[in-house]
């Protein structure tokens, strides 16, 4: 055996005996191992450039804006087109991350280590603090001046309606009424909703960042079959599905990312997140 070989070898086992030999003498020294920092990967560290992405970068505002443009331009030409069955216009639009930025709760999230809780997101909602997304105040009065019924269709709670109505009423959102509002009762899908606001009106437009705002086909489906939906309704984006960005949370995470398992460990995630990663 080489003189190198050995002094590789004596090496390899003196930092064996020293780490494990030594852990519990480190751990009661307040001083964190290996296995330590593994278990305790910060929970809402992965979303830290998403949240700073939509709260800083102008390209985040351009693209909302242009989200509106074209929303904007669709409801000139429908107007024009004029062939809608004796029934009142609609639109329908989600309301967090498409019309009210909520980039301030996440951003608590991320500074206590506190993963989504309903009890945190209720003392968000009650502050009545978040704002208009870039463009979407003015697109709604726009709709509005038309004569285009506005339906507000969000899986916030109906525990906060007032709240909610508020907060839209602050910054200047018109039709915020009880007809308009069409918030969480008992199921987080939305197509029951839609269908309510079809029986009376025409919906010409959708607006939202998840999906599942648009058509049920997304409903609870994994990534691949998320894609899929998306080439099949291509037509439809632009048109009458307008999509607003949102890189910091939604069903392509926790329904595609994370498969609809909400009991990985932050470990896990961390794993999953790493092993989906297309490289070459």
């Amino acid at each position: 055996m080489s003189q190198v070989v050995k002094i590789k070898r004596i090496s390899a086992i003196f930092l064996f005996v020293l780490f494990f030999g030594c852990k519990s003498t480190l751990k009661e020294q307040g001083v964190q191992t290996i296995k330590d920092f593994d278990l305790k990967i910060p929970k809402r560290e992965h979303a830290v450039q998403a949240v700073l992405w939509q709260q800083l970068s102008a390209e985040y505002k351009a693209l909302c804006y242009q989200a509106f443009n074209v929303a904007k331009f669709r409801i000139d030409n429908i107007l024009l087109e004029n062939n809608h069955d004796g029934k009142p216009l609609a639109v329908i639009t989600d309301i967090d991350e498409t019309i009210l930025n909520n980039s301030p709760f996440e951003a608590k999230g991320i500074i206590t280590d506190e993963e989504y809780s309903e009890k945190n997101w209720v003392e968000w909602v009650k502050l009545e603090q978040a704002t208009a997304i870039p463009g979407a105040l003015e697109f709604f009065n726009y709709v509005n001046s038309k004569g285009i019924e506005i339906y507000y269709l969000s899986n916030r709670s109906v525990l906060q309606e007032m709240e909610t109505m508020n907060n839209l009423k602050k910054i200047g959102f018109p039709s915020i009424n009880e007809k308009h509002f069409l918030l969480k009762d008992k199921t987080s899908g939305k197509e029951d909703r839609r269908q309510s606001v079809s029986k009376e009106n025409r919906i010409v437009m959708l607006l939202g960042d998840n999906l599942s705002d648009f058509s049920g086909l997304f409903d609870n489906k994994p990534t691949n079959e998320r894609n899929d939906g998306v080439e099949n309704l291509k037509d439809l984006f632009g048109n009458k599905f307008i999509v607003l960005p949102n890189p910091t949370y939604g069903d392509w995470q926790t329904k595609g990312i994370y498969e609809g398992n909400y009991k990985w460990t932050e470990v896990q995630k961390d794993s999953i997140r790493k092993a989906k990663l297309i490289s070459y």
